[in-house]
């Protein structure tokens, strides 16, 4: 499983997920309409993003961590020992990490807004991404063999990320109003 890893993974799952989704979001849009039926399968293509950018291998790239000198335990040093980031963004690994969640929180509400329990729903959705941060820095501890450190930082800059995508759903929702079938 060697040949798994680094950016050309990352790019190759997300493509392989976007045909995927892109896919079911054309089957669904006569049944939910195409605002909801894009919104929904654009929010769980992120997620599948999320995962691949957070848990695939970094075969090659300095942000790796080599399991020999990973921690234990969970760094609770807010701020800490974080890399200068990734080549996508220039602001550092912090702004990645916020950045990243933007998409999932904003696609949540919009996907939420077409039902009248979307006002339950979509706070809900906002804890289980938090939830699902959670989950991967976890993952993250617990699988030396990937080359990733479980960090507090990361958990704080995710569900930031998650709330400002939160407030621009709640935006692009009083725009698009998903609720209406056109």
């Amino acid at each position: 499983m060697d040949w798994v890893g680094g950016t050309e993974s990352m790019v190759a799952g997300a493509a392989v997920s976007f045909v995927f989704f892109a896919a079911l979001a054309v089957a669904l849009r006569r049944r939910l309409g195409w605002v909801t039926a894009a919104a929904s399968c654009g929010f769980f293509w992120w997620l599948t993003v999320i995962a691949l950018v957070t848990l695939v291998p970094l075969a090659g790239i300095d942000l790796a961590v080599p399991a020999e000198s990973r921690s234990e335990t969970c760094s609770l040093d807010y701020g800490g020992p974080a890399p200068d980031g990734f080549w996508i963004l220039s602001g550092g690994q912090r702004l990645l990490n916020t950045a990243l969640f933007v998409p999932a929180g904003a696609l949540l509400v919009v996907a939420a807004a077409r039902w009248r329990i979307g006002w339950v729903a979509a706070p809900l959705g906002l804890i289980w991404l938090g939830l699902y941060s959670l989950a991967i820095e976890l993952l993250q501890l617990e699988l030396a063999r990937i080359d990733r450190a479980c960090d507090v930082t990361d958990l704080v800059d995710n569900v930031t990320g998650a709330l400002l995508g939160f407030s621009v759903g709640l935006i692009l929702t009083a725009l698009l109003r998903p609720w209406r079938r056109r």
